[in-house]
């Protein structure tokens, strides 16, 4: 659509910082302190790329650390204080941040802030917090990507009419999980720099998808371990300039 933006959704955990193992509960979570937050490897570099590239950087991210009484709100804001700094001492930057602090049950155990706990519109699968950015900031979702680490990232973003990316690794286990949620993503890749290669490649040489449906694909095929971007392909435009656009230089 003319005269509208184009933005790329991301999920928080997972995707920009690294998860963690928490030993006094047993669980791996979101970081519960700034002390824990750090960027995944490469992430910078391609938030970078994001700024560079015509579209926006945009976060929609489930935290319920504070319904379950993990933290209060004073600590996630300076958890985002620390995301903004990390990233702006390696030139990159965020244009708006979307939070859904809701849970249905907190933790279980009354611990929690019960101004949280609830049922909500935005909190994920729900497509929510994508709707809301692409108000505010006249995105066009069609032309717009979302990339998360979980299948209801990837349902939210299907929900919004977006082009879906999952960091991960193609296994059994979440085949399954994919079969019975009845949600494939787009892409699978095993992280962000590799995501935001496959965008760039697609905006700049408008590799069409029109005509194929059905499965996860990259450039436009049905995925196959041969076309998986999780192998160690050295040179991504070479190999998708062979690949997928026979006779192109």
């Amino acid at each position: 659509m003319e005269g509208m933006n184009k933005a790329v959704f991301l999920d928080r955990d997972g995707v920009i910082n690294e998860i963690i193992y928490h030993h006094d509960i047993g669980v791996i979570d979101s970081p519960f302190t700034p002390g824990q937050f750090h960027l995944r490897d490469g992430v910078a570099q391609a938030i970078r790329q994001i700024n560079g590239s015509g579209f926006l950087a945009i976060i929609a991210t489930n935290q319920p650390g504070i319904a379950k009484g993990h933290f209060d709100e004073h600590v996630l804001n300076s958890i985002t204080e620390k995301m903004i700094n990390d990233l702006a001492l390696e030139g990159a930057h965020l244009d708006d941040i979307y939070t859904c602090l809701h849970h249905p049950k907190g933790n279980g155990n009354g611990n929690g802030d019960t101004r949280y706990i609830m049922d909500c519109n935005c909190r994920k699968p729900k497509p929510g917090l994508i709707l809301e950015a692409a108000r505010k900031h006249r995105v066009n979702l069609n032309a717009s990507y979302m990339i998360g680490d979980s299948i209801t990232d990837i349902q939210a973003g299907v929900c919004a009419g977006c082009t879906t990316f999952l960091i991960g690794q193609l296994k059994c286990d979440l085949c399954k999980i994919m079969e019975k949620s009845g949600v494939k993503p787009n892409f699978i890749v095993s992280n962000l720099l590799e995501a935001v290669k496959i965008i760039k490649d697609r905006e700049n040489w408008k590799i069409s998808y029109a005509d194929l449906s059905g499965g996860i694909s990259l450039g436009g095929l049905p995925l196959e371990r041969e076309h998986c971007v999780s192998d160690n392909r050295s040179d991504d435009k070479e190999y998708l300039t062979k690949k997928f656009l026979p006779g192109k230089e």
